[in-house]
């Protein structure tokens, strides 16, 4: 038995899977978690005969009570300590809010929110008990975009380990946010999420991604956003006001509501908010200050060149209208 041991949820694939494997290599005993128990035990299987750690199994559906109770009782063994915990288990889903099932959405925001906080509690305080351990709460950069239920939860939970992470730093439990970008996973195909018109290059590697987060959560950082030509291009939304990254998404997404000569399409800037715009996307932003982007400033100057030409032509209409009597 090794001397750590790590909970993974959502763990048989794509960035759960891929923390799975770095973490047994590392030589951390892992407690796997998911819903599909005959994968999860192959995966718990391979993971043991090729690293030679202890692996077990918790099977169960985070969205209900039950399921996350099963995860608090291990993270809660004062007997058999959670050193590391990795809140990864998450979906997206392919349809605008007003289109979706309620229920569909109720157990998104289970999943990423309440879940989320409660397997965290419960970790966070064994762990303070202890003086020392360590968190990952796997985020998305549409946390940074205002895009829907899915950008929503991820925003609280970038918020959240942040604010957690201020909270407990000097009491030994150092809370990560995993802001990552497009990831080449499954996640997409198993929410019915179709990607397309997207560069190659904003593409992620799964096994960089965790690398690169089990690294800034080692080394005690709030947050890690994977890439650094992510972290540049979405600098430039911290320059923008809502309203203008918003436009920039209807824009790519084609949005009834927009006008087809509102403005010319720039890339960069815009090119990441479409990202952030397909319903539930994985992707990644930076967390630093920086100096607004050419292509930011392109962006900001077609916003202004659209709203003038909206603002001229519905003056142009009021001014053909005949006055009321």
């Amino acid at each position: 038995m090794s001397n750590h041991t790590a909970v993974i949820t959502g763990s048989t694939a794509g960035l759960g899977a891929a923390f799975a494997r770095q973490l047994a290599a590392q030589g951390y005993d892992l407690v796997l978690v998911a819903r599909d128990g005959e994968r999860l035990r192959m995966q718990a299987e391979s993971m043991a005969s090729q690293y030679g750690v202890d692996t077990s199994v918790i099977v169960a559906d985070l969205v209900t009570d039950d399921g996350v109770a099963a995860v608090q009782e291990r993270l809660a063994d004062r007997t058999n300590p959670v050193h590391l915990l990795v809140n990864n288990a998450g979906h997206g889903l392919a349809t605008e809010f007003i289109d979706s099932d309620l229920e569909d959405e109720r157990k998104l925001l289970r999943l990423h929110v309440q879940t989320t906080m409660e397997l965290t509690h419960t970790a966070a305080s064994a762990m303070v008990r202890r003086r020392g351990g360590r968190i990952i709460n796997v985020a998305s950069v549409a946390g940074y975009t205002p895009t829907g239920t899915y950008s929503a939860a991820k925003s609280w939970v970038i918020n959240f380990s942040k604010g957690l992470h201020s909270q407990l730093r000097s009491r030994g439990v150092t809370v990560t946010a995993l802001v990552p970008g497009l990831v080449r996973t499954e996640f997409h195909q198993r929410s019915g999420i179709k990607i397309t018109a997207v560069k190659r290059w904003m593409w992620l590697d799964a096994e960089d991604v965790v690398r690169q987060a089990l690294t800034a959560n080692a080394q005690g950082a709030s947050t890690c956003v994977p890439a650094r030509s992510y972290q540049v291009l979405t600098a430039g939304l911290r320059f923008m006001p809502d309203s203008m990254v918003q436009w920039a998404v209807d824009k790519r997404t084609g949005t009834p509501e927009q006008d087809s000569d509102s403005g010319p399409q720039t890339p960069g800037a815009i090119e990441t908010a479409k990202v952030g715009a397909s319903r539930g996307l994985e992707y990644g932003t930076g967390d630093g200050t920086a100096e607004p982007t050419t292509e930011a400033i392109k962006t900001v100057n077609a916003y202004k060149t659209a709203k003038a030409k909206n603002s001229a032509k519905g003056s142009t209409t009021r001014e053909s209208q005949p006055p009321t009597e």
